[in-house]
């Protein structure tokens, strides 16, 4: 089985669309381990596409370590590998001047619409069943060049504060403080992605480009989940950055990230980001 992390881009571009969206379901949660994936005729009609199409990209899929092929059981989502053992890290501070960057670059709005919350929203944002939530996509320029992709989810009650033209124009975090909410805490987990078809065009990358993914997860001061985030940046033009101390003595001497300081209003600087 070939490492996971490693993708086997199939040949054509159909088959390359099948498998990125594909992909994107399984690393993403939406489609869990031990799911059975329709077969190939039903997966051809979803896609519109041809049977010869869909194998090719279940073939990559397979090499990639992603599903189980069976003849006679069908074809299975695997568990990722090593199990739940993932590596996690704390980054007290995702990007030095997450203000500035929402000031200097432009945002423009791809859609808007409200809808059933889907179930890893769902799941993160604490909402129940049937859940409406607000999503919008939009797409972060610097001087003219595309490098972030942003797609936010908003729990319906919340969002109605706030109209498709206000989030053209003004950072999400602003109209949801405008509209009452205090925000709490939030949870960020940075990890590895390829560009779909659709973010690729958005993007302006080949189908398959690497991106970083990033995730976020917002609460309020009661820990009601109030923006689900997720953001694929272009690794040519975004890096993550952090200082760090050395501290402790002897055996114990380790690094440590230098918290950003506190304002006087009680909270890290900067507090918001572009998103």
């Amino acid at each position: 089985m070939r490492d996971a992390g490693k993708a086997t881009l199939p040949e054509g571009g159909k088959a390359r669309r099948v498998y990125l969206l594909l992909r994107d379901d399984i690393t993403g949660g939406v489609l869990s381990p031990g799911t059975a994936l329709p077969g190939e005729q039903r997966l051809a009609a979803q896609f519109g596409v041809s049977r010869v199409t869909v194998r090719r990209a279940l073939e990559a899929l397979d090499s990639d370590g992603l599903i189980d092929r069976r003849v006679g059981s069908g074809t299975m989502v695997r568990p990722a590998a090593g199990g739940d053992g993932v590596i996690a890290a704390d980054m007290t501070t995702l990007i030095p001047q997450l203000v500035e960057m929402g000031q200097s670059t432009q945002a423009r709005l791809l859609s808007f619409s409200y809808g059933e919350a889907p179930g890893p929203v769902r799941a993160a944002l604490g909402l129940e069943v049937g859940a409406r939530v607000q999503t919008a996509i939009r797409v972060r320029s610097s001087e003219g060049q595309a490098f972030s992709h942003l797609t936010t989810h908003v729990p319906e009650e919340i969002a109605r504060h706030y109209s498709e033209n206000d989030l053209a124009t003004t950072p999400l975090f602003r109209l949801l403080e405008r509209g009452g909410v205090q925000i709490g805490t939030g949870h960020q987990s940075v990890t590895a992605a390829l560009a779909a078809p659709d973010v690729a065009d958005a993007l302006g990358v080949s189908v398959g480009s690497a991106l970083l993914s990033v995730r976020r997860v917002v609460r309020d001061a009661d820990g009601r989940g109030v923006e689900y985030l997720s953001a694929l940046y272009r690794s040519d033009m975004f890096r993550l950055e952090m200082d760090l101390a050395r501290v402790g003595d002897g055996e114990a001497r380790h690094w440590e990230p230098v918290i950003a300081p506190v304002s006087e209003a009680g909270t890290q600087e900067p507090d918001e980001g572009p998103a």
